[in-house]
Parts: structure tokens; C-alpha cells; sequence
């Protein structure tokens, strides 16, 4: 009889508790850690940033869908994980043990890192639901009193999709206010170029998001490194090919929203052996860590080496399909170990994503994500706006009903209408 622990109940955490619970056998035990007792649809807030959804629309109670489910959910959130004794300290002081773990406790987020950044100081964010609950109240202040707006990500960022996505949902949000043409916009940004999202492009997402800007009167400074932040001015320096600084910008705002930079959270980071100095996990090809053979990792907290220098440091997404490939592979090797077998899944790592514009949106698929690619394709249109809004509610109600199936990816390769596509490419 086997203990599996899975750490963390963000996206990766909850799917991968589902489909690990179908792999184990009677008498085996599935436990969750995680803080409190609610699953937040992440990729929505840029929606309840502008006031487009209620927080109680993109959450749900994990408490009932585990007891049905038989897993054990233990809210009190991890403080310390001790690999070399099996063992998670939690925060009330208690510990459990586990045969095998599961991390998959997202990034924490190093705002700190800068002076003046964040939600505690002058600059707002969609990466927590009560992130985006305060910038809904500073856009409503924006739309009472409009200037200058500032979105983007910074040094070290690796997710640079939701910045696109606020950047043109705020926009859309106050042309429908009636106040855009009283609010100039500019988008900030550590890629070396426009629509690079960690990833060197997708399709032509240059030319798309370049598009889109220009079409939307929206500025940009790529290859920028944020140096600090005080109320109402951001101090930015735009670097060049060399490292030196290209020119420095002061740039007011009256809002402003960028993503920061990832680090492992506090209950791993520093752990030798399972963590990079970031305090990523550190995995093999088969989600398991080198060090501590029983310890496995999916999400965000994974660590992906960059796909080369920039100018500006950058780092690789994890997106939602990239991160279902992971959780599906972890748990049939996870199972193959309890039957005495060695594991032998690996994830695909593809990228799909729909960026919402609010009146319209980008779709790419990258197959693999790292390039050179055998698929490699971006679009536009008001399809992906709706699409979105399909995606959201039925992986909303995969969570309500602990489904387990593979729903990124059949609901994407869906929606994008790409099955044709990768049947194409993979013959």
C-alpha cells in the first residue's frame, strides 16, 4: 500500500490528483496539500481585472469533489518539504510522509526583487485572483480619472502570454468605458522583439501582436529591464544587443500591470540536490527528480533551461497543454513504479494557447514548443475570444466533476480546429 502526496492544488496540482487517483490500487491513499480549499481558474483574472467576471465564477470548492473522490485535501499549505525523510512539514507544524511526491506547487513570485514593484506597492497584477480583484479597482479608478497605462512583463518573466492578453482586454474594456482616446498605452516588455513569448515566436505572432498594437495606437519598448517603481513613474532602461543600456525611459502611468519573474516557493527553494538556484525542481525527461528518485515535479515549478542568451533575461512557459502532458505522463510512471516497473512516459511539451483580446484574440500551437518545429502556426480573429469563453467553462467543469481525461488537449486541438492539421504533421 502506497502514500502518493501532490503538493500544490493549482492546475497542475488538482488534474494531476485526478489522474493519479485512477492508477492507484485499494488500500493506496491520495493526499493533497495545498493553501486553503479553492481551485482559481488562473486564466481568467485578466476578465475579473476589468470587472468581466466575479471571483466566485471562476473558483470552486475542492472540498466535496475530493471527498467524492476519496482523496484526503489537507488546507494548511506546505512549509518546509524534507525529500531525504520523505516527509512535507506543514505550516501548522504537523508533517506527512509520503512514498511518492508529486510537486506542483506553481511559482512564487518574485516582485520583491524590484524596488517599488507589485501589488503591495505601485504596480498591479493577474497572477492571484485577489491580484486581479485589486487591479479591478484601480481600473475603475483609471476609467474615473483616465492617464497613461503601463502593461507588460519584466526581467526574468517567462509567461508572456496574460500580458498580451490584460494588455488588449484593458484596452477593448476602455474603448467600451468610452475613455481609450483620453488614455495612452504602452507595452513594456523583457522579449527581444514583440510576440518572441519565451518561445522565439510562434507563426507569425511578430507580425500579429505587431499588428494588433499599431492598430490599437499602443507603443511598445522590447529588450526592457524595469530598475524600479515609485507612484505614477516607472524608471525602465531599453538594453541593447550588448548588454548596455540603449536608453533609459521615465515613464508615467496612472495604471500599470506587469508580470514578474518565477522563483521555486519558499517550501523548496534552497533544498540541494532537488532545486535549481531559482528554486525550480529539478526533473529528468520522466518528471522525476535525479536526487530523490521518489519525488516528482509538474507546472510551473519545473525547471526549463531558457532557449538562449537575450539581451534582457527571459524565461521558457509552461503552458496548460504543456502542463497536462507532464501531469499524464507522471502519474502512468508513478503507477509503472508501484507495479515494479520503471518509467518510461514522457511528456509531449507542446504548446497550445488562446490569448483573449476581448473583442477578438491570437491562437498558436507549437509542436514541440521549443523550436525547430513540426507544427508551427498562429491566427486571429473574434473566434478566439469565444472560444476562450467555451474553454473556460468546460475545464471549469472538468475541476466541479474531478474528470481526469486529457481535456486541454482535446479541447483546444478542438477548438482551434486543428485535428486535420495534426494528423497532417504527424503522418
Amino acid at each position: 500500500m502506497a502514500h502518493v502526496v501532490v503538493l500544490g492544488a493549482g492546475l497542475g496540482g488538482v488534474i494531476m490528483a485526478y489522474e493519479m487517483k485512477d492508477h492507484l490500487g485499494q488500500g493506496d491513499r491520495l493526499t493533497v496539500i495545498s493553501k486553503g480549499t479553492s481551485y482559481s481558474f488562473v486564466p481568467s483574472n485578466p476578465w475579473v481585472a476589468v470587472g468581466w467576471r466575479k471571483q466566485e465564477e471562476i473558483e470552486v470548492d475542492l472540498t466535496e469533489v475530493m471527498r467524492r473522490r476519496d482523496i484526503t485535501l489537507m488546507p494548511q499549505g506546505a512549509a518546509r518539504v524534507h525529500p531525504a525523510e520523505n516527509r512535507v512539514e506543514l505550516t501548522d507544524g504537523q508533517s506527512v510522509s509520503y512514498d511518492y511526491l508529486v510537486i506542483a506547487t506553481g511559482p512564487d513570485l518574485a516582485f520583491d526583487e524590484i524596488e517599488g514593484f507589485g501589488p503591495e506597492h505601485h504596480t498591479q497584477s493577474v497572477c492571484h485572483v485577489d491580484h486581479a480583484l485589486q487591479a479591478e479597482r484601480a481600473f475603475r479608478q483609471l476609467v474615473e480619472k483616465p492617464g497613461p497605462v503601463i502593461v507588460g512583463a519584466a526581467q526574468g518573466a517567462s509567461c508572456f502570454g496574460p500580458a498580451y492578453e490584460f494588455l488588449f482586454i484593458l484596452e477593448t474594456a476602455l474603448r467600451k468605458a468610452k475613455v481609450r482616446d483620453r488614455v495612452p498605452m504602452t507595452f513594456v516588455t523583457s522579449e527581444p522583439y514583440i510576440g518572441h513569448l519565451g518561445l522565439d515566436g510562434v507563426g507569425d505572432t511578430k507580425g500579429l501582436l505587431e499588428s494588433q498594437m499599431r492598430e490599437h495606437h499602443i507603443k511598445w519598448i522590447t529588450n526592457a529591464r524595469l530598475k524600479s517603481v515609485e507612484a505614477g513613474l516607472m524608471h525602465v532602461e531599453e538594453i541593447a544587443e550588448d548588454g548596455s543600456v540603449k536608453r533609459p525611459h521615465d515613464l508615467p502611468f496612472a495604471f500599470s500591470m506587469l508580470l514578474p519573474a518565477f522563483r521555486g516557493v519558499p517550501a523548496v527553494r534552497g533544498v540541494e540536490g532537488l532545486t535549481n538556484p531559482r528554486g525550480f525542481i529539478l526533473v529528468d525527461k520522466y518528471q522525476r527528480n535525479p536526487t530523490f528518485r521518489n519525488v516528482f515535479a509538474v507546472g510551473v515549478g519545473v525547471a526549463i533551461p531558457p532557449m538562449g542568451p537575450t539581451p534582457v533575461p527571459i524565461g521558457v512557459p509552461k503552458t496548460g497543454f504543456m502542463i497536462e502532458s507532464m501531469v499524464t505522463a507522471t502519474a502512468q510512471n508513478i503507477a509503472s513504479l508501484l507495479k515494479g516497473r520503471e518509467p518510461s512516459e514522457v511528456g509531449t511539451w507542446n504548446a497550445v494557447c488562446l490569448a483573449d483580446f476581448g473583442d477578438g484574440g491570437v491562437a498558436f500551437v507549437a509542436q514541440p514548443q521549443i523550436p525547430p518545429r513540426n507544427v508551427n502556426w498562429s491566427s486571429e480573429g473574434k473566434w478566439v475570444h469565444y472560444a476562450k469563453i467555451g474553454f473556460e467553462k468546460y475545464f471549469l467543469r472538468k475541476i466541479r466533476l474531478g474528470k481526469s481525461e486529457p481535456f486541454y488537449e482535446r479541447l483546444a486541438l478542438q477548438a482551434l480546429g486543428i485535428d486535420k492539421l495534426k494528423q497532417t504533421h504527424t503522418e
